[in-house]
């Protein structure tokens, strides 16, 4: 882990998976969209403007801490309401023209990033990514996490894609894949300037 980096983030208000408690957990939830004529990038230009309508309410609400009109952007401040929980802080940490990266502020219940992305695969389909790289931003919330975040958030981000995806289309390709892996810390997991994965195929 570079010392350079860890500091940087820390400047900048930011909490790095390598501040974290617990494994380091890269999680993947992704789905071929049904009937979608965007390209990615339309797809993500629909995202940056909608991002705060897709993730279900009664789970968690996402709100600018400044008020601000136009589309998601780099540097931009969320407050994070999670059920049962206090407001959190996330921040755009990258942005292109086919993905958005978050990274978690300081006090978040989790330390490190998530991506949001879309791209083709081989046949020409249209697929929309998410992938966390994080770990528990407590011990606390590492013994919160094992007993309901881990399922909270599974739902928080399947919905998401499962909205996103009647928005664009009509629905998803068989089902929403998830998957988790325990790996180990890069880099970027410290410098938080970084999407956790490059959505190419436009």
């Amino acid at each position: 882990m570079s010392r350079r980096a860890h500091a940087r983030s820390e400047e900048r208000g930011l909490q790095p998976a390598t501040d974290g408690v617990g494994p380091l957990l890269e999680r993947d939830y992704w789905a071929v969209l049904k009937g979608c004529s965007s390209s990615p990038a339309e797809v993500m230009t629909l995202v940056r403007e909608q991002f705060f309508d897709f993730p279900p309410k009664e789970l968690v609400v996402f709100r600018y801490k400044e008020k601000k009109e136009g589309l998601l952007a780099m540097g931009d401040a969320l407050d994070v309401s999670i059920r049962m929980m206090e407001p959190v802080g996330v921040r755009v940490i990258h942005q292109d023209a086919q993905s958005l990266t978050l990274g978690t502020e300081v006090g978040h219940p989790e330390a490190g990033r998530i991506t949001f992305g879309a791209y083709r695969n081989a046949r020409e389909d249209v697929i929309f990514h998410i992938r966390s790289r994080a770990r528990a931003g407590s011990a606390i919330d590492y013994a919160g996490f094992l007993t309901t975040g881990d399922p909270m958030q599974t739902e928080t981000w399947t919905d998401y894609i499962d909205c996103l995806a009647h928005v664009v289309g009509e629905g998803i390709v068989g089902a929403i894949y998830v998957e988790e892996q325990e790996v180990e810390e890069q880099a970027s997991d410290a410098a938080m300037d970084g999407p956790t994965f490059i959505a190419r195929g436009q």
